[in-house]
């Protein structure tokens, strides 16, 4: 069954790809942000598995870098999930609320329907199902996903009533005036989108006021953690608290073994050697070889990674097709991008190491960038 728009009958979602994924980098210089792996999936793919789990048969991203390489990847999900994925091109930057606009017939079927929107970058449990029965039985036209920050004057704060209703937002308030702040995840009625004009708006600071002085935007606080997972150091601590979760979610999915202290995530097809420490908070891509008497804590490696003996990797990230030496260390948020060799006894304290690099050298300058 289709609609008059020719998409399938069923929710529709937009995600907000955005651009070129700047503070990612040196992971983003060679894939995209989305299908950077998070916990040994694109990041893109938990939100689109939640957005099908919550009845969505067609998810649109917003995109304006690398669309070509972000469709190929994702045909491929696309059939394993059974799920329509569609991409609507920017052909300039057009904000959080142009992209909306400019998808308004994908995400407008004519029945009236709500649909989600979500920033790509957000990691959550993604309550879907119960934000649009909360965003129906107040008949919003807008609901946003809120969370408790323990520092609001950092962020901007969404006031609302007892009954959820958005009285006003608050940018960085010097005074208290609430705690909840905007997680990034939205249930939109069609009509907003009368609301867009054609170019580049702020949903935020734009449409949602709009909304708001009308009385018809809500906010549903988000039970569990949250994070904003597109710089290294919030990605880190994403990985912490989502393992925290499949503790409790889906306690199966983690790694058990005298080697593992804590929370681990391993791919099946990974090599551990003997005498290895890993955890708590790790997370081990496909085809990793991890050598004996590693220790690895609170850190990431991405897919195919090799790290001989006796290395030790601590808050940290290492890049897809990377080899770390022997006796090698890295720590304190160092960043290896793909295919970097880092040789036997090097130490690397906070480094940012680009793409395609050998070092012989040890680097001991927090944030130093090694090109």
């Amino acid at each position: 069954m289709v609609a008059t728009n020719g998409s399938p009958v069923g929710l529709k979602a937009l995600i907000l790809v955005g651009g070129f994924g700047t503070r990612l980098r040196p992971l983003t210089l060679t894939v995209p942000k989305p299908i950077v792996d998070f916990a040994n999936k694109p990041m893109i793919i938990h939100q689109i598995e939640a957005l099908k789990d919550a009845g969505v048969v067609e998810v649109v991203l917003a995109i304006n870098y690398q669309p070509k390489v972000m469709m190929d990847f994702l045909k491929e999900w696309e059939e394993k999930l059974h799920i329509k994925i569609t991409c609507s091109q920017e052909d300039e930057p057009m904000g959080t609320a142009g992209p909306l606009g400019l998808a308004r017939e994908l995400l407008d079927d004519g029945s009236g329907e709500p649909f989600f929107v979500l920033n790509s970058d957000v990691i959550c449990e993604f309550p879907l199902r119960d934000m649009m029965a909360f965003h129906k039985e107040r008949k919003a036209e807008g609901t946003l996903l809120v969370t408790k920050v323990e520092d609001p004057s950092k962020y901007g704060v969404v006031v609302m009533d007892g009954e959820g209703k958005v009285e006003r937002f608050v940018e960085k308030p010097k005074t208290f005036c609430g705690d909840k702040i905007n997680a990034g995840i939205y249930c939109l009625s069609p009509a907003v989108l009368n609301r867009i004009e054609d170019r580049p708006t702020s949903i935020e600071k734009e449409t949602f006021p709009l909304i708001a002085n009308d009385g018809k935007l809500f906010a549903m606080e988000l039970p569990g953690y949250w994070m904003d997972v597109g710089q290294p150091k919030d990605y880190l601590t994403g990985l912490t608290l989502h393992l925290a979760s499949l503790r409790q979610r889906r306690p199966e999915d983690l790694a058990s073994g005298d080697c593992f202290t804590g929370n681990v995530i391993v791919e099946e097809d990974a090599v551990i050697g003997k005498d290895c420490k890993i955890g708590p908070n790790v997370s081990i891509g496909k085809g990793c070889k991890i050598g004996d008497g590693v220790r690895l804590v609170n850190c990431v490696l991405l897919h195919r990674v090799e790290v001989k003996n006796y290395a030790r990797v601590a808050d940290s990230i290492v890049g897809w097709s990377s080899k770390l030496g022997s006796w090698s260390r890295l720590e304190n948020k160092s960043v290896i991008g793909e295919d970097v060799t880092v040789r036997d006894e090097v130490l690397l304290h906070g480094a940012i190491v680009l793409p395609h690099k050998e070092l012989k050298e040890s680097s001991l300058d927090i944030g130093r960038i090694i090109m």
